[in-house]
């Protein structure tokens, strides 16, 4: 049987476009959206804070995200592994705090990512995080 293409189906098909991946590497919540302002970043953190999360800031060199050195280790990691920008920052309650860190630890490595991620003391696990800053 063939199949017979509907005007607006096919107008359609033809209006999709295809992402570049070249130098678009995407990293968890928020990165498929543009840059967030200062202003959205303090929510997002003020969010965490109310949620008993503790705000900690990553950066990383590596463009591609994952760098895999080799299979001989158990689980699946594929060097998935950021620097941590000081200690978490136990005690924030109030995400100026953070934002201050985000401007020096991009000062102090502009060619790098940062995140910022809501970390949960209690069960030892990271439950948020979303890109901050991308390479200049």
């Amino acid at each position: 049987m063939l199949l017979r293409w509907e005007g607006w189906l096919l107008n359609r098909f033809f209006m999709t476009q295809v992402w570049n991946p070249m130098g678009q590497t995407k990293f968890e919540t928020f990165s498929y959206l543009p840059a967030l302002t200062d202003d959205q970043i303090a929510k997002q953190v003020d969010y965490m804070i109310q949620q008993k999360l503790i705000p900690c800031l990553e950066f990383d060199i590596n463009s591609d995200g994952v760098s895999r050195a080799n299979n001989q280790s158990p689980g699946y990691y594929d060097g998935r592994y950021w620097t941590m920008w000081k200690l978490p920052m136990f005690g924030c309650n109030d995400a100026s705090q953070v934002l201050r860190e985000i401007g020096e630890c991009k000062k102090e490595y502009p060619s790098c990512f940062v995140r910022v991620l809501g970390f949960d003391n209690v069960r030892q696990v990271q439950i948020c995080g979303f890109l901050v800053a991308r390479p200049n």
